[in-house]
């Protein structure tokens, strides 16, 4: 199959792109996410009417979804950022665009454009963690996306760490996000600097002194410039990271791990001490042989190349 259309859907934006097989966004478009789920089916489709009128020959179309997705790639069984519960999507879609459709959730999407075209591409196993205002994921077993029974695997943010630990979005307590995200690295930057603000006062200072919205930024930027309590708030986010990699490694055994998101973004700055921890946390000590960890490599576009690949497969 030559040329396919990437669609990206999130809870703001959704974007779009045509994709060859080698995974070069050839065309690209970008509108906002209607208020009214029932409006967002037709931006959808009239993002992909518009790069199809620049490039008439597309074949299929991708669409990766945020929220549940079931195991025929077709229906959206709930998506709180979007308000659809047991959207059918699929067909909707194609009968506006009149394009094969195949609907992907929008991490697998991620997950699968990092392995076939980024930071994964030299692997067979491979799991994404998406380090941003929560954790995300998919992953990747044997060359093939692992979807599972339903088709609603690679949830991996709502992994239980603490037992009637704090409250998460998803209306449980003690998840992964709430220890090992972007959220979680802002509440560790708050409260110590709230806490002894003779040691936060780098952080302080880029806040305008006030400590309850120092945002990730300011973080990154004074554990940047080398300030000690702004790198213990990167330790403290790289230990439940880390710890959880671990758990992750006992389940899938994936030769890499790819860290992307937001927070990834920092780089070596989260990469080496989440490997550190890692090494501290895996079972088997010396005798088991260990996942790479490494920095995802196609930034925003991972979801459009995975999920226009994804149409093809």
């Amino acid at each position: 199959m030559g040329l396919t259309i990437g669609v990206d859907v999130g809870g703001t934006k959704i974007a779009a792109g045509v994709v060859d097989e080698q995974g070069a966004i050839l065309a690209r478009t970008r509108v906002p996410t209607p208020a009214d789920p029932q409006w967002a089916v037709g931006a959808i489709a009239d993002a992909i009417k518009e790069l199809r009128g620049q490039y008439p020959d597309v074949e299929a179309v991708g669409v990766g979804a945020p929220g549940y997705v079931d195991r025929a790639r077709s229906t959206v069984l709930m998506a709180p950022n979007i308000d659809w519960e047991n959207e059918p999507l699929k067909v909707r879609i194609e009968d506006l665009v009149d394009l094969p459709t195949v609907i992907e959730n929008d991490a697998n999407s991620a997950a699968w454009g990092e392995f076939r075209f980024g930071a994964g591409a030299e692997y067979e196993d491979m799991v994404l963690i998406t380090v941003g205002t929560g954790i995300g994921g998919g992953i990747v077993l044997d060359g093939r996306l692992h979807r599972g029974a339903f088709g609603v695997a690679g949830e991996i943010g709502h992994i239980n760490m603490i037992p009637d630990g704090l409250l998460c979005g998803c209306g449980k307590h003690g998840c992964w996000e709430q220890y090992g995200s972007g959220r979680a690295l802002r509440r560790y930057g708050r409260e110590r600097a709230a806490a002894d603000p003779v040691r936060g006062k780098r952080m302080l200072e880029l806040n305008e002194g006030v400590a309850e919205t120092i945002r990730g930024v300011h973080i990154t930027q004074a554990a940047e410039e080398g300030d000690p309590l702004a790198l213990e708030c990167y330790d403290e986010l790289a230990d439940w990271l880390g710890r959880g990699l671990a758990d992750l490694a006992a389940s899938f055994d994936p030769s890499v791990f790819v860290l992307g998101g937001g927070v990834a973004d920092s780089g070596e700055l989260l990469r080496a001490p989440v490997a550190k921890s890692f090494e501290k946390y895996v079972v088997g000590g010396p005798h088991r042989p260990r996942a790479d960890i490494t920095l995802a490599t196609m930034g925003s576009e991972a979801g459009i190349a995975g999920a226009a690949d994804l149409a093809r497969v």
